[in-house]
């Protein structure tokens, strides 16, 4: 209850909200469909507009974003539904509306909002000694975690321990720039779960087996040369240090795990997840031209029921001693608001392929007689994953190639796979690609850890990212 009075108290996505309630009202018409052969990229502007401050404004401008960011999304928002509904009718819009919350906003943010209170309630207390092979395994540990918990719950389950460990170190940037390729990043490819892009495209369509079938050996080889390459690296340091290290502020204790009962709640979420897949009765509900089938509004109930027993099973205290608040998913809540709706017009005019303004785009991407150059696919999706957000990117390339899953999958499922990985390992090239980098960023820098800046951290994604990415596309695309 807290978190639902947070959204709408005192916020003008309360507003927002209402109107999307609102949307659920029978009695409007079916949504027209949009030509987007005949829409202008200015329609694209707002969506542009929400990624560029959700990249830049946290930089440049960070007491405004930090304070203001649901209102200027809500403004980019804005800027896009009042000339839509001008120009299409209110018919329009409010079928826009309804097929942004019931079929992408809401399993979107649930599934987040579920794996992000659940995880929440799972504390790793006690201190190790941070050796080189001790960081490794728990940098490898974190990334299997992060397709079962997601990156983020993975990320704010193990980075508290992992400088923990570290503190009595000299060096320890390193090993945070590899825990956010890794658990933050690269860890999540194996499932729906582990990434918001993956998620995404389940709900477009692609199957769990699929995902996990096709990504799990880019996952293996990128992980297990990034793993090798860090413990190199960090016993290095370690060699340099171990006659140099003070005495450490928090001295070797037994680790204990507690709130255990939360994993019982994360194999509830992967069964719910798996059952909306696998289950297809062909019962659902028609509103405005949305069909919901009836396996998702059951997942989603089911979800949310979770993450509620979870807040009701899990003691206070051990949330407030894993420092525990609702601003982020809040953030994430309003954020994808705006950019589900406004990504609509750039989905259209990719749909119109070189029939529309993004002609040259869809042309860079293809080859001379029609097939998809994946490595195009690849390396577009991923730098712009890079610099912006990697959950809308996905979907845009996802639209570029056909956006039809059955197609993909069947068809093209070299070009499907081109896109995830671009998506959720490039994530991981700055500071910007994924929601978990700069909140590991941030908590790290608050324990005494001087980070590199966005240009030196860059310089470590590209001297040992960027290299192991090259030789992924040459051996698997």
């Amino acid at each position: 209850m807290r978190l639902l009075s947070s959204l709408l108290r005192g916020s003008p996505w309360g507003s927002l909200l209402g109107v999307l309630l609102l949307l659920c009202l029978p009695g409007a018409a079916s949504a027209a469909e949009v030509d987007g052969a005949a829409m202008g990229l200015l329609w694209a502007l707002p969506f542009a507009g929400i990624l560029l401050s959700i990249a830049l404004l946290p930089m440049f401008a960070a007491s405004l974003w930090h304070e203001h960011f649901g209102k200027i999304t809500l403004g980019w928002t804005l800027l896009f539904v009042v000339p839509f509904s001008l120009t299409f009718g209110w018919h329009a819009s409010l079928g826009l509306g309804v097929h942004v919350l019931l079929g992408e906003y809401l399993p979107f943010i649930i599934l987040l909002f579920a794996l992000f209170t659940i995880s929440g309630g799972i504390l790793l207390q006690g201190n190790l000694h941070g050796s080189p092979w001790l960081n490794t395994r728990l940098l490898a540990l974190g990334a299997l975690l992060a397709s079962v918990m997601g990156t983020t719950g993975a990320a704010m389950l193990l980075i508290r321990p992992l400088l923990r460990a570290n503190d009595n170190r000299q060096h320890t940037a390193h090993v945070v720039v590899f825990f956010i390729f890794l658990v933050a990043n690269v860890g999540g490819g194996l499932t729906p779960l582990g990434d918001p892009p993956l998620f995404l495209g389940f709900l477009k369509g692609v199957s769990f087996a699929w995902t996990l079938q096709h990504m799990a050996l880019p996952v293996v080889l990128l992980a297990v040369p990034l793993l090798g390459v860090f413990y190199l690296i960090d016993r290095h340091y370690y060699r340099r240090e171990s006659e140099l290290l003070p005495e450490d502020p928090t001295p070797d204790s037994s680790v204990r795990l507690l709130g255990r009962r939360n994993f019982v709640l994360l194999a509830g979420v992967v069964l719910a997840v798996l059952m909306s897949g696998v289950w297809k009765p062909g019962i659902g509900v028609e509103l405005m031209g949305t069909h919901v089938e009836v396996q998702n509004l059951l997942r989603d109930g089911v979800l949310v029921g979770l993450a509620l027993l979870s807040l009701w099973l899990t003691p206070q205290a051990l949330r407030t001693a894993n420092e525990f608040d609702w601003g982020p998913i809040i953030e994430v809540a309003k954020l994808f608001a705006g950019i589900f709706l406004t990504i609509a017009p750039v989905i259209a005019i990719l749909r119109a392929g070189s029939d529309g303004p993004l002609a040259a785009l869809v042309a860079s991407v293809t080859g001379t007689g029609g097939e998809p150059i994946n490595s195009m696919y690849f390396w577009l999706s991923g730098t712009l994953s890079s610099f912006l957000d990697n959950a809308p990117t996905y979907l845009l390339f996802f639209n570029m190639a056909a956006g039809d899953a059955q197609v993909l999958m069947e068809r093209m499922p070299q070009t499907l796979l081109a896109i995830s990985m671009g998506s959720v390992f490039m994530g991981a090239m700055t500071y910007i690609g994924n929601a978990p980098n700069f909140m590991v960023k941030a908590i790290a820098e608050q324990r005494g850890v001087k980070m590199p800046s966005f240009f030196g951290y860059m310089g470590w994604s590209c001297a040992v990212l960027l290299p192991l990415l090259v030789v992924l596309v040459v051996v698997l695309l």
